[in-house]
């Protein structure tokens, strides 16, 4: 999609949008539309309304985004026009934004705008009449100072968020370990960060054997992915690890249920993924360093053993309870090695880690723990920003003892059907190597799942614009 910016609709090609923000829909209208009325039975400016109309032979979409709107409301709004609107558009668009909106709230919309252009019909046969939005001229009309930076940022993360949903989306035949790797290879060239791959036998070497346990079962070769990103005027240095489990049959533990979904058991590595991408575009003046282990736990002849007693990067001797409780298995020498070869000031992770996270939020939000009250409230503000809502539970240290071993250092499930998101944390607490300032996100409920955009659960690219929020207020 290409942006051109405008003062005034004196350009007439394509579709016309006005949005509708504030409690004065008619007075708003009636300027935009030289003195042309609306009645108010027919559009009242209510959240989630719109209103077609045409004049002297144009269409004229009127949306609705009510008295009190926030980022995350106006960008599925805007996500509807090329989602369930698609005959309306045919080679450009003009959008006419009042004075009333900041360049938070137009970049929120131009996101939204793009991402409505996405579809998860990789594989369906292309018919002729399948409309292509790649070329369409999107006419930008505001007096925002600083539009062009708006625009640019609304493109890379609109990009960013793609890229996340895709990753997700696509099936667990194509997205493995190894395509992962090539990604991020992929995209540390075309974003100039730097990309290494341990194979398996580096990842031997390395001592990673929790994430080589996992692998085991699997004939798609496991890749442990590092990405460094780096500025030459950053002041602090973040530290990611996403879980990247491409396809999860629970191990010999198998899944009895929902096993259909697992391919989205890569949702945090696909988070993470994505924000490196963006923050590099962007060119945050931060350095990062994001991990990503990239297994698929499945089952055959090799298959790690529910009793046995298998290493880690941290030197931990772990039981394994449950073959199916395995993100936390990689994630635990992807936290490990991260903090032993990077001094990084802030360290979180993110995972599709527990169906008790969704049992207590729900699809709601993610639930967070930290060790730092400062990292804490930080990401929930930014998430409350963003609208990728995470929220606090706690990791009190009583809880600890659920994840004692009597053959082992630590077993890798308490084999309780309560506080399965809490044992889960502080699990990974032990393979922090006590780094002061850490998160760990548990977005089971919230990285994959229903929509209107989809006829079946999708991804959702959650916290890829939280991370962002949350570096950019810091800077």
């Amino acid at each position: 999609m290409q942006f051109t910016i405008h003062t005034d609709t004196s350009n007439k090609t394509g579709l016309l949008i006005i949005p509708v923000l504030g409690a004065n829909p008619e007075a708003i209208l009636k300027e935009k539309l030289s003195g042309y009325e609306v009645s108010k039975s027919l559009f009242s400016g209510k959240k989630d309304t719109s209103y077609q109309l045409e004049i002297n032979g144009r269409l004229i979409l009127v949306i609705g985004l009510g008295e009190k709107t926030d980022v995350a409301s106006i960008e599925k709004s805007f996500r509807r026009v090329l989602s369930k609107n698609k005959e309306l558009v045919e080679t450009a668009v003009s959008i006419d934004f009042t004075d009333d909106f900041s360049s938070e709230l137009i970049e929120s919309a131009l996101v939204g705008f793009q991402l409505g252009a996405y579809n998860i019909g990789f594989f369906k046969q292309k018919k002729e009449s399948q409309k292509d939005f790649s070329n369409l001229e999107i006419n930008v009309i505001s007096s925002s100072k600083g539009l062009e930076k708006t625009l640019d940022r609304a493109a890379k993360i609109a990009a960013a968020k793609i890229e996340g949903f895709k990753l997700v989306d696509l099936p667990p035949n194509v997205v493995t370990p190894e395509y992962l790797a090539n990604w991020a290879e992929k995209q540390g060239v075309e974003h100039g960060f730097e990309v290494t791959i341990f194979d398996e036998e580096k990842a031997k070497s390395e001592g990673l054997d929790a994430f080589l346990a996992v692998a085991r079962g699997s004939a798609k070769a496991p890749k442990f992915i590092i990405m460094e990103y780096r500025h030459p005027k950053a002041k602090s240095h973040l530290g990611l690890v996403g879980k990247g489990v491409t396809f999860d049959t629970g191990g010999l533990n198998i899944k009895t249920q929902g096993m259909v979904y697992m391919k989205s058991d890569m949702g945090g590595a696909a988070a993470v993924l994505a924000a490196t991408q963006l923050i590099a575009a962007l060119k945050l003046p931060i350095n990062l360093t994001a991990i990503v282990p990239a297994v698929e736990n499945s089952v055959d002849k090799d298959a790690y053993l529910p009793s046995e007693v298998i290493g880690s990067h941290a030197g931990l001797s772990i039981e394994v309870i449950d073959t199916d409780a395995e993100g936390r298995l990689i994630l635990a020498d992807g936290l490990s090695y991260l903090v032993k070869n990077y001094q990084v000031d802030q360290l979180i992770d993110l995972a599709t880690l527990t169906g008790s996270s969704v049992g207590t939020f729900g699809y709601e939000c993610g639930a967070l723990f930290s060790n730092s009250d400062a990292i804490s409230d930080s990401l929930r503000e930014a998430g409350m920003q963003s609208g990728e809502k995470v929220w606090p539970l706690p990791m009190w240290e009583s809880y600890r003892s659920e994840m004692d071993s009597e053959i082992a250092d630590i077993k890798n499930y308490h084999g309780k059907p309560i506080a399965g998101a809490i044992t889960a944390t502080k699990f990974l607490e032990a393979f922090i190597h006590e780094h002061p300032s850490w998160a760990h996100l548990d977005i089971a409920g919230v990285a994959f799942g229903d929509s209107e955009f989809a006829k079946t659960k999708s991804g959702t690219a959650f916290g890829v614009q939280l991370l962002l929020k949350f570096i950019e207020n810091q800077l």
